[in-house]
């Protein structure tokens, strides 16, 4: 039997211009071992112990060098599978808006960032997951329906 594990955080990072939201998208070190050269979120691994909400802004704060503005749990989790652990893995999801005059400076985990439109980002991210947390993100929170109200946390 598979076994479920929750290790990881997913951030999505934007900021609110003049023509519309951009979003941070990163692209993974050309030497990492997996998935090297790969356009995604911000991610982490919670440390033992750690409340996600907590690792997801350690994370955020340690590979981009922002600063929070905002701060919400998204109201879903991505789910992947990894064959050769027989692991399914969930992962809380959040969204983080930042100064739009704010430029992140990358940890050597990532070789390259880009501020995306919501077109951009899609073409770029690999995952169904991620795809579908941005249009969460997009809608309900850079929306600002009534989810972005009750989801919003005080960091």
């Amino acid at each position: 039997m598979s076994n479920i594990v929750s290790r990881t955080v997913e951030v999505c990072v934007f900021k609110a211009e003049e023509h519309g939201p951009k979003y941070l998208l990163l692209k993974r070190s050309a030497e990492d071992s997996l998935y090297p050269g790969m356009w995604q979120f911000m991610t982490g691994t919670m440390n033992e112990g750690e409340h996600a909400v907590k690792a997801a802004i350690r994370e955020f704060r340690e590979e981009t060098g922002l600063e929070v503005a905002n701060c919400w749990v998204v109201p879903y989790v991505n789910t992947f599978y990894v064959a050769a652990t027989d692991t399914v893995h969930t992962s809380p999801f959040f969204a983080i808006e930042v100064d739009p005059r704010d430029q992140p400076r990358l940890s050597h985990e990532h070789q390259e960032y880009a501020w995306c439109t919501l077109e951009d980002a899609r073409r770029r991210l690999v995952w169904p997951g991620q795809r579908y947390g941005l249009r969460i993100v997009d809608e309900y929170i850079v929306g600002k329906q009534e989810a972005s109200r009750l989801l919003s946390l005080s960091v």
